[in-house]
């Protein structure tokens, strides 16, 4: 077995009892996380739109997510403005939030995101190709335009990408994973197929043990970190994004320095 071998299976053990320990209900609730304000709903849209404003300190999103109301998605849009009256969040006006819960109004009514996602999804079992289909399909909803509101939906994935996406990959471990952690609601995507969402956190940790050789924090990194996830378990590797987050968040691993935040958790 060379040096590099038994490197990745010292980190593959240490990965798995984090695992054991922190993808779990007490492991959730032990520190500030968008997940623990999404998963009581079990509610797809309102993930999505947990998961979408998942960037900045974690509990200034809790904060946030806690004084949204989300009975506004089945009103009409004078009751959404009512409702969501004074609301903003850092890149994101008042109007930026009032719009995006119209998007997913106006979409609920229409379609189910798991549809639109594996219309798209399942001839090559693509998540980026999915997720393509959902964004262009929710910038269909509305011809609202403004830069908080575009960078809540992101780009419509080329090809070639350099957003890591990690926003929406953090939405789909949430949909498809169903463990203690995660809520399992779509049924339709293998485990398989998910991407790491990776931010500073996880990118630097991952980097400090060895998983990541890649220096730019983009999407090609969130293809190698998947990857090297794979040889630790082919059919699910995302199951340690959660608690290689959390060790960035608790430990300082090498040269990662911890801040307590959602460092970079921005696309």
């Amino acid at each position: 077995m060379s040096a590099m071998d038994k490197l990745h299976l010292h980190v593959k053990n240490m990965l798995e009892a984090e695992v054991a320990q922190k993808n779990n209900y007490a492991g959730l609730m032990a520190a500030a996380d968008p997940l623990r304000i999404a998963k009581p709903f079990r509610d797809d849209i309102i993930a999505l739109i947990c998961a979408l404003f998942a960037y900045g300190n974690a509990k200034a999103i809790e904060k946030f997510l806690l004084s949204l109301d989300f009975s506004a998605l089945d009103g009409d849009e004078d009751a959404i403005e009512e409702k969501l009256k004074g609301r903003y969040y850092r890149l994101q006006s008042n109007r930026d939030v009032t719009e995006i819960f119209k998007t997913f109004a106006a979409f609920k009514k229409l379609h189910g995101l798991e549809d639109v996602f594996l219309s798209a999804y399942k001839t090559r079992e693509s998540v980026l190709d999915g997720l393509g289909e959902l964004i262009c399909a929710l910038y269909d909803m509305n011809p609202y335009r403004s830069r908080g509101y575009e960078f809540l939906l992101g780009k419509i994935p080329s090809r070639d990408p350099s957003s890591a996406y990690k926003r929406w990959n953090l939405f789909l471990r949430w949909m498809v994973r169903d463990d203690a952690l995660d809520m399992g609601l779509w049924k339709g995507v293998k485990k398989s197929s998910l991407l790491i969402p990776l931010d500073t956190h996880t990118f630097n940790v991952s980097k400090d043990l060895g998983l990541l050789s890649r220096k730019t924090y983009d999407f090609k990194a969130v293809l190698e970190l998947t990857e090297t996830l794979r040889g630790f378990d082919a059919d699910d590797p995302i199951k340690y994004d959660f608690a290689i987050y959390r060790l960035g968040q608790s430990k300082n691993t090498g040269k990662t320095q911890v801040d307590g935040s959602y460092a970079g958790r921005t696309r």
